[in-house]
Protein backbone atom coordinates (compact mmCIF):
# COMPACT_ATOMS: atom_id res chain seq x y z
CA UNK A 1 0.00 0.00 0.00
CA UNK A 2 1.29 2.97 -1.29
CA UNK A 3 1.82 6.41 1.21
CA UNK A 4 -1.10 8.20 -0.49
CA UNK A 5 -3.70 5.14 0.33
CA UNK A 6 -2.11 4.96 3.56
CA UNK A 7 -2.84 8.21 4.24
CA UNK A 8 -6.66 8.39 2.68
CA UNK A 9 -7.39 5.55 5.64
CA UNK A 10 -5.52 6.02 8.51
CA UNK A 11 -6.74 9.80 8.32
CA UNK A 12 -2.71 10.75 8.80
CA UNK A 13 -1.54 13.22 6.47
CA UNK A 14 1.49 12.12 3.47
CA UNK A 15 3.52 14.76 5.38
CA UNK A 16 3.09 13.30 8.80
CA UNK A 17 3.68 10.01 7.75
CA UNK A 18 7.10 11.26 6.62
CA UNK A 19 7.77 13.00 9.67
CA UNK A 20 6.94 9.95 11.84
CA UNK A 21 9.45 7.82 8.74
CA UNK A 22 12.05 11.06 9.66
CA UNK A 23 12.02 10.52 13.86
CA UNK A 24 12.10 6.48 13.44
CA UNK A 25 8.31 5.62 14.74
CA UNK A 26 7.45 4.04 11.73
CA UNK A 27 9.77 2.52 8.71
CA UNK A 28 7.78 1.13 5.46
CA UNK A 29 9.02 -2.39 4.85
CA UNK A 30 9.35 -2.16 1.31
CA UNK A 31 9.54 -0.23 -1.68
CA UNK A 32 7.92 -0.04 -5.06
CA UNK A 33 10.15 -1.21 -8.19
CA UNK A 34 9.88 3.07 -8.65
CA UNK A 35 11.26 3.46 -5.52
CA UNK A 36 7.59 4.41 -3.85
CA UNK A 37 7.52 3.57 0.04
CA UNK A 38 5.27 0.43 0.82
CA UNK A 39 3.37 0.06 3.73
CA UNK A 40 2.18 -3.55 4.72
CA UNK A 41 -0.12 -4.67 7.36
CA UNK A 42 1.88 -4.44 10.45
CA UNK A 43 2.92 -0.80 9.60
CA UNK A 44 -0.79 0.19 9.44
CA UNK A 45 -1.06 -1.29 12.75
CA UNK A 46 1.97 0.56 14.07
CA UNK A 47 0.47 3.88 12.71
CA UNK A 48 -2.70 3.30 14.07
CA UNK A 49 -1.07 2.72 17.52
CA UNK A 50 0.78 5.36 17.26
CA UNK A 51 -2.56 7.58 16.56
CA UNK A 52 -3.61 5.61 19.72
CA UNK A 53 -0.99 6.69 22.22
CA UNK A 54 -1.14 9.96 21.01
CA UNK A 55 -4.62 10.60 21.73
CA UNK A 56 -4.13 9.87 25.00
CA UNK A 57 -1.64 12.77 25.03
CA UNK A 58 1.73 11.67 24.61
CA UNK A 59 4.70 13.14 23.06
CA UNK A 60 6.15 11.43 20.01
CA UNK A 61 9.22 10.91 21.78
CA UNK A 62 7.07 9.25 24.71
CA UNK A 63 5.46 7.02 21.86
CA UNK A 64 8.47 5.86 20.69
CA UNK A 65 9.64 4.59 23.66
CA UNK A 66 6.05 3.21 24.74
CA UNK A 67 6.64 1.12 21.34
CA UNK A 68 9.89 0.36 21.24
CA UNK A 69 11.23 -0.21 25.13
CA UNK A 70 11.01 -3.69 25.77
CA UNK A 71 10.96 -2.12 29.90
CA UNK A 72 8.68 0.34 29.46
CA UNK A 73 5.76 0.63 32.21
CA UNK A 74 3.13 1.83 31.18
CA UNK A 75 1.29 2.42 34.74
CA UNK A 76 4.23 5.14 35.15
CA UNK A 77 3.22 6.93 32.22
CA UNK A 78 -0.44 6.76 32.54
CA UNK A 79 0.27 8.42 36.17
CA UNK A 80 2.37 10.99 34.69
CA UNK A 81 -0.79 11.88 32.37
CA UNK A 82 -3.50 11.51 34.71
CA UNK A 83 -1.13 14.77 36.68
CA UNK A 84 -0.57 16.78 33.65
CA UNK A 85 -3.92 16.44 32.45
CA UNK A 86 -5.48 17.56 36.62
CA UNK A 87 -2.99 20.55 35.95
CA UNK A 88 -4.21 21.54 32.68
CA UNK A 89 -7.32 21.24 33.62
CA UNK A 90 -6.93 23.03 36.71
CA UNK A 91 -4.82 25.80 34.67
CA UNK A 92 -7.34 25.66 32.18
CA UNK A 93 -10.34 26.15 34.07
CA UNK A 94 -8.32 29.16 36.32
CA UNK A 95 -8.31 31.04 33.00
CA UNK A 96 -11.77 30.34 32.31
CA UNK A 97 -12.99 31.58 35.23
CA UNK A 98 -10.95 34.77 35.21
CA UNK A 99 -12.77 35.19 31.79
CA UNK A 100 -16.02 35.57 33.50
CA UNK A 101 -15.13 37.55 36.34
CA UNK A 102 -13.84 39.85 33.81
CA UNK A 103 -17.22 39.17 32.14
CA UNK A 104 -19.11 39.94 34.70
CA UNK A 105 -17.82 43.16 35.44
CA UNK A 106 -18.97 44.04 32.32
CA UNK A 107 -15.40 46.32 31.46
CA UNK A 108 -17.06 49.52 29.14
CA UNK A 109 -12.88 49.24 27.74
CA UNK A 110 -9.58 47.46 27.72
CA UNK A 111 -8.81 50.03 29.93
CA UNK A 112 -11.25 48.62 32.44
CA UNK A 113 -10.45 45.31 31.32
CA UNK A 114 -6.80 45.72 32.55
CA UNK A 115 -7.44 47.16 35.56
CA UNK A 116 -9.70 44.32 36.46
CA UNK A 117 -7.30 42.03 35.34
CA UNK A 118 -4.18 43.86 37.22
CA UNK A 119 -6.93 43.54 40.26
CA UNK A 120 -7.46 39.72 39.79
CA UNK A 121 -3.69 39.07 39.63
CA UNK A 122 -3.02 41.08 42.79
CA UNK A 123 -5.59 39.31 44.31
CA UNK A 124 -3.98 36.01 43.75
CA UNK A 125 -0.30 37.70 44.42
CA UNK A 126 2.04 35.82 46.87
CA UNK A 127 2.28 39.18 48.82
CA UNK A 128 0.42 39.57 51.38
CA UNK A 129 0.56 43.40 51.03
CA UNK A 130 0.07 43.61 48.04
CA UNK A 131 -3.20 41.28 48.33
CA UNK A 132 -4.61 43.78 51.03
CA UNK A 133 -3.99 46.96 48.71
CA UNK A 134 -5.84 44.76 45.71
CA UNK A 135 -8.71 44.07 48.33
CA UNK A 136 -8.98 47.83 49.90
CA UNK A 137 -8.46 49.51 46.44
CA UNK A 138 -10.87 47.33 44.68
CA UNK A 139 -14.05 49.87 47.01
CA UNK A 140 -12.59 52.72 44.77
CA UNK A 141 -11.08 51.20 41.47
CA UNK A 142 -11.99 49.11 38.96
CA UNK A 143 -15.18 46.95 39.26
CA UNK A 144 -14.05 43.42 41.16
CA UNK A 145 -17.01 40.71 40.92
CA UNK A 146 -17.83 39.68 44.33
CA UNK A 147 -17.27 36.28 43.24
CA UNK A 148 -13.57 37.29 43.15
CA UNK A 149 -13.64 38.62 46.33
CA UNK A 150 -15.17 35.54 48.09
CA UNK A 151 -12.69 33.10 46.60
CA UNK A 152 -10.00 34.80 47.30
CA UNK A 153 -11.70 35.60 51.21
CA UNK A 154 -11.85 32.04 51.64
CA UNK A 155 -8.71 30.88 50.47
CA UNK A 156 -6.44 33.72 52.45
CA UNK A 157 -4.99 32.95 55.21
CA UNK A 158 -3.30 35.92 56.34
CA UNK A 159 -6.08 37.75 59.06
CA UNK A 160 -5.34 41.17 58.14
CA UNK A 161 -6.30 40.85 54.65
CA UNK A 162 -8.95 38.59 55.23
CA UNK A 163 -10.28 41.49 57.47
CA UNK A 164 -9.90 43.65 54.50
CA UNK A 165 -11.79 41.26 51.94
CA UNK A 166 -14.45 40.92 54.33
CA UNK A 167 -14.68 44.72 54.31
CA UNK A 168 -14.63 45.05 50.72
CA UNK A 169 -17.21 42.38 50.32
CA UNK A 170 -19.78 44.50 52.61
CA UNK A 171 -19.29 47.63 50.91
CA UNK A 172 -20.17 45.87 47.63
CA UNK A 173 -23.58 45.29 48.10
CA UNK A 174 -23.54 41.43 48.92
CA UNK A 175 -23.96 38.72 46.31
CA UNK A 176 -22.17 35.33 45.57
CA UNK A 177 -24.28 33.63 48.45
CA UNK A 178 -23.83 30.45 46.37
CA UNK A 179 -20.67 30.42 46.74
CA UNK A 180 -20.45 31.08 50.53
CA UNK A 181 -22.77 28.52 50.95
CA UNK A 182 -20.22 26.28 49.43
CA UNK A 183 -17.96 27.42 51.67
CA UNK A 184 -19.59 26.81 54.89
CA UNK A 185 -19.83 23.53 53.66
CA UNK A 186 -16.29 23.10 53.25
CA UNK A 187 -14.62 19.89 54.25
CA UNK A 188 -11.87 22.34 55.30
CA UNK A 189 -12.64 23.65 58.94
CA UNK A 190 -10.77 27.01 58.02
CA UNK A 191 -12.94 27.84 54.47
CA UNK A 192 -15.82 27.27 56.80
CA UNK A 193 -14.72 29.48 59.41
CA UNK A 194 -13.62 32.14 56.57
CA UNK A 195 -16.92 31.89 54.70
CA UNK A 196 -18.98 32.28 58.29
CA UNK A 197 -17.10 35.55 59.00
CA UNK A 198 -17.21 36.88 55.99
CA UNK A 199 -21.11 35.94 56.34
CA UNK A 200 -21.45 37.65 59.62
CA UNK A 201 -19.66 40.99 58.68
CA UNK A 202 -22.61 40.94 55.91
CA UNK A 203 -25.68 43.31 56.50
CA UNK A 204 -28.07 41.55 54.02
CA UNK A 205 -31.13 40.19 54.64
CA UNK A 206 -29.08 37.07 52.69
CA UNK A 207 -26.30 36.79 55.16
CA UNK A 208 -29.00 36.55 58.06
CA UNK A 209 -30.40 34.05 56.21
CA UNK A 210 -27.31 31.94 55.77
CA UNK A 211 -26.23 32.47 59.48
CA UNK A 212 -29.20 30.92 60.46
CA UNK A 213 -28.56 27.59 59.03
CA UNK A 214 -24.85 28.06 60.11
CA UNK A 215 -26.30 27.88 63.69
CA UNK A 216 -27.51 24.34 62.58
CA UNK A 217 -24.44 23.64 61.56
CA UNK A 218 -22.07 20.51 62.84
CA UNK A 219 -19.26 22.21 62.95
CA UNK A 220 -18.95 24.03 66.73
CA UNK A 221 -16.56 26.53 65.45
CA UNK A 222 -19.25 27.51 62.90
CA UNK A 223 -22.26 27.67 65.36
CA UNK A 224 -20.20 29.98 67.72
CA UNK A 225 -19.40 32.12 65.06
CA UNK A 226 -22.94 32.57 63.86
CA UNK A 227 -24.46 32.93 66.87
CA UNK A 228 -23.01 36.48 67.85
CA UNK A 229 -23.52 38.05 64.58
CA UNK A 230 -27.65 36.51 65.05
CA UNK A 231 -27.75 38.13 68.05
CA UNK A 232 -26.62 41.55 66.65
CA UNK A 233 -29.33 41.26 64.45
CA UNK A 234 -31.61 40.72 66.95
CA UNK A 235 -32.34 36.97 66.34
CA UNK A 236 -33.16 34.93 69.62
CA UNK A 237 -32.60 31.65 68.14
CA UNK A 238 -29.12 32.17 68.49
CA UNK A 239 -29.49 32.35 72.65
CA UNK A 240 -29.11 28.28 73.42
CA UNK A 241 -25.79 28.73 71.35
CA UNK A 242 -24.86 31.83 73.42
CA UNK A 243 -25.32 30.36 76.44
CA UNK A 244 -23.60 27.06 75.93
CA UNK A 245 -20.46 28.96 74.80
CA UNK A 246 -20.80 31.24 78.77
CA UNK A 247 -20.97 27.42 79.97
CA UNK A 248 -17.95 25.76 78.11
CA UNK A 249 -15.76 28.82 78.35
CA UNK A 250 -15.73 29.74 74.47
CA UNK A 251 -15.38 33.23 73.78
CA UNK A 252 -17.39 33.52 76.83
CA UNK A 253 -16.91 37.46 77.11
CA UNK A 254 -18.51 37.97 73.71
CA UNK A 255 -21.14 35.37 74.30
CA UNK A 256 -22.46 37.61 77.53
CA UNK A 257 -22.02 40.36 75.74
CA UNK A 258 -23.94 39.19 72.72
CA UNK A 259 -26.57 37.88 75.39
CA UNK A 260 -26.81 41.66 76.60
CA UNK A 261 -26.95 43.15 73.62
CA UNK A 262 -30.55 40.93 72.59
CA UNK A 263 -31.19 41.54 75.87
CA UNK A 264 -31.58 45.14 75.28
CA UNK A 265 -35.46 44.21 73.34
CA UNK A 266 -37.97 43.96 75.60
CA UNK A 267 -39.17 40.28 74.43
CA UNK A 268 -36.24 38.59 74.68
CA UNK A 269 -35.01 39.29 78.28
CA UNK A 270 -37.21 36.84 79.63
CA UNK A 271 -36.33 34.12 77.79
CA UNK A 272 -32.38 34.70 77.95
CA UNK A 273 -32.82 35.10 81.67
CA UNK A 274 -34.90 31.96 81.31
CA UNK A 275 -32.34 29.93 79.61
CA UNK A 276 -29.41 30.98 82.01
CA UNK A 277 -31.31 29.52 85.04
CA UNK A 278 -32.01 26.49 83.17
CA UNK A 279 -28.50 25.88 83.00
CA UNK A 280 -27.73 26.88 86.75
CA UNK A 281 -30.59 25.16 87.68
CA UNK A 282 -29.73 21.94 85.67
CA UNK A 283 -26.76 21.00 88.05
CA UNK A 284 -24.86 19.50 85.24
CA UNK A 285 -22.44 22.45 85.04
CA UNK A 286 -19.14 22.94 87.23
CA UNK A 287 -18.68 25.81 89.60
CA UNK A 288 -16.28 28.37 87.22
CA UNK A 289 -19.34 27.80 84.70
CA UNK A 290 -21.98 28.35 87.55
CA UNK A 291 -20.24 32.02 88.20
CA UNK A 292 -19.82 32.77 84.44
CA UNK A 293 -23.67 31.87 83.75
CA UNK A 294 -24.30 34.55 87.44
CA UNK A 295 -22.17 37.24 85.33
CA UNK A 296 -23.87 36.54 82.87
CA UNK A 297 -27.16 37.46 84.33
CA UNK A 298 -26.02 40.83 85.96
CA UNK A 299 -27.16 42.75 82.36
CA UNK A 300 -30.17 40.92 81.49
CA UNK A 301 -33.28 43.03 82.78
CA UNK A 302 -36.10 41.94 84.09
CA UNK A 303 -37.75 40.53 86.99
CA UNK A 304 -37.06 36.92 85.47
CA UNK A 305 -33.14 37.83 85.91
CA UNK A 306 -33.74 39.72 89.05
CA UNK A 307 -35.82 37.01 90.67
CA UNK A 308 -33.10 34.64 89.89
CA UNK A 309 -29.95 36.65 91.44
CA UNK A 310 -32.11 36.98 94.52
CA UNK A 311 -31.74 32.88 94.92
CA UNK A 312 -28.16 32.69 93.53
CA UNK A 313 -27.39 35.49 96.46
CA UNK A 314 -28.21 32.43 98.63
CA UNK A 315 -26.00 30.33 96.79
CA UNK A 316 -23.69 27.06 98.67
CA UNK A 317 -21.05 27.82 96.21
CA UNK A 318 -19.80 31.15 98.24
CA UNK A 319 -18.29 33.06 94.82
CA UNK A 320 -21.49 32.59 93.47
CA UNK A 321 -23.17 34.43 95.99
CA UNK A 322 -21.34 37.07 96.48
CA UNK A 323 -21.14 37.66 92.54
CA UNK A 324 -25.28 37.70 92.77
CA UNK A 325 -25.30 39.48 96.04
CA UNK A 326 -23.15 42.64 94.44
CA UNK A 327 -24.81 42.39 91.03
CA UNK A 328 -28.38 43.05 93.02
CA UNK A 329 -26.64 46.26 94.65
CA UNK A 330 -26.14 47.05 91.51
CA UNK A 331 -29.21 46.86 90.07
CA UNK A 332 -31.06 48.70 92.87
CA UNK A 333 -28.89 51.28 93.16
CA UNK A 334 -30.73 54.58 91.74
Amino acid sequence: MLIGEVARRSGVSARMLRHYESLGLVRPTGRTDAGYREYFDEDIRRIFHIESLRSLGLSLREVGSALDDPGFTPSRLVDDLVRRTRERIAAETALLTRLRRIGAAEPAGWQDVLQIVALLQALGSESAGRRQRAALSSVEGASVPVEALIEAVLGEPDPNVAGALRWALAQSGGGGWELLAEGLGSPVAEVRERAVRTVAEMPNDEATALLREALGHSDIEVRRCAAPALAARGVADAVPTLVDMVVEESRDAEAADALTALASRPAAADRIAAALVDRLAGGAVGPAARRRLTQALADIPGSTASHALVELSHDEDRAVALTAAYVLTLRDAP
